[in-house]
């Protein structure tokens, strides 16, 4: 069984993996932004890009806005998210030049 992260409604997956960059199962830590969003490509060897909406406000004109938003993040073997599946990332260290986040649960495939 792996590390609990100490985040309500988050828990270790059942199966085991051997990879370091791993919050559960290897020696990584996480900490900051937590977001949830839509697997959109999952090419990358050990990464995912997730695409998420956010709806931010423009005061000069008192409304509001909604952009998309892609994030790259390390998909570590246990969790193993694929293309279409709803995740939860979390910020963490610089693992490579484009990933700071890394996919902590896996929700359900659509």
């Amino acid at each position: 069984m792996g590390r609990n992260l100490g985040i309500k409604g988050i828990e270790a997956p059942e199966k085991e993996c051997s990879d370091n960059n791993c919050p559960f199962h290897g020696s990584l830590r996480v900490r900051g932004r937590i977001f949830r969003g839509k697997v959109v490509n999952d090419k990358m060897s050990k990464g995912v890009t997730i695409k998420f909406e956010r709806i931010y406000k423009i005061p000069k004109f008192e409304r509001f806005a909604r952009k998309n938003t892609q994030i790259k993040a390390h998909n570590p073997e246990c969790i193993n998210a694929k293309l279409g599946d709803e995740v939860t990332i979390m910020e963490t260290r610089p693992i490579s030049k484009t990933i700071s986040f890394v996919v902590i649960k896996k929700e359900k495939m659509i």
